[in-house]
């Protein structure tokens, strides 16, 4: 499940609920249904990427990232495929009972999802094998989730919500760069190529600096909405954000597992603390 990565998608539910809470008139009801399935699509890609990038050979034994239980014969590919498809329909059978708060258009919504769970990883074009991934979190662990949920839970949109969505995917977007810039030399050997591969190691460790600024920096009008002492969050934010930025250039291989939980800990950190800012 790669449990370490997993506030990914709970973070950016949560900060769609920080916004919905502001207006006069929400639903908390379609949040929760909204947190399941974003948690079980990124349990199911995550279980996708396993089996694909088993069955592509792109895995070796005694790679630098967390073990790899497929490669590493800890588990059946048979039982990868079916923990794969099982969990996807499950996420899809919630994921449809949302139709209710909003009508049959959502299909359109959750299909993309379905399928983009399968594509980062495998088809004619996985987007994680093409430097597609980042761009592929930004979308659906951030501009998605933060736009729908705040939608469902208020029949509205909103421009500021927008700004958030994008400042999610963001910060959702390090915890890959983190888990990219750790394995792009076994990525290189087996013709993976990575955002960290193509541009390399430098440029990548850049990019998760800016990325972090960015993300603050898309929400500047929604914290100065908030009370003045809450401002000490994003600013905690900042500070963890640059020193986690140079503990990363300064490692290498397993060295780097500890950051790629603390940026998706950091992340649901940034996002809980709105949250609590909201609701006080």
């Amino acid at each position: 499940m790669r449990l370490r990565t997993l506030p990914v998608s709970i973070a950016g539910v949560i900060l769609a609920i920080a916004y919905a809470i502001q207006r006069p008139d929400y639903d908390m009801t379609p949040a929760w249904l909204c947190l399941a399935f974003a948690v079980l699509a990124q349990i199911a890609s995550n279980f996708a990427n396993e089996y694909y990038d088993f069955k592509g050979g792109l895995d070796r034994k005694g790679r630098e990232g967390h073990r790899r239980g497929v490669t590493e014969g800890d588990i059946t590919p048979r039982a990868m495929k079916l923990a794969t498809y099982g969990t996807l329909a499950l996420a899809c059978v919630i994921g449809c009972s949302l139709i209710a708060f909003s009508g049959w258009w959502l299909i359109f919504v959750g299909a993309p999802i379905a399928v983009g769970v399968i594509a980062y990883s495998s088809g004619p074009y996985p987007l994680s094998h093409h430097g597609l991934g980042e761009l592929a979190v930004i979308f659906f662990f951030g501009i998605i989730p933060v736009n729908f949920t705040f939608y469902l839970m208020t029949q509205q949109w909103s421009a500021q919500v927008l700004l958030g969505s994008l400042s999610a995917g963001l910060m959702g977007a390090n915890v890959l760069i983190v888990n990219n810039y750790r394995d792009r030399f076994d990525d290189v050997k087996v013709g993976k190529h990575t955002l960290a591969v193509i541009l390399g190691g430098k440029t990548v460790a850049t990019i998760y600096l800016l990325n972090g600024i960015l993300a603050l920096n898309a929400m500047v009008s929604a914290w100065g909405r908030m009370p003045l002492w809450s401002l000490v969050f994003p600013a905690i934010y900042l500070i963890v954000h640059i020193v986690l930025w140079t503990r990363i250039k300064r490692f290498e291989g397993r060295k780097l597992n500890p950051m790629l939980g603390m940026t998706a800990m950091l992340m649901l950190f940034y996002c809980v603390t709105f949250l609590i800012s909201a609701m006080l």
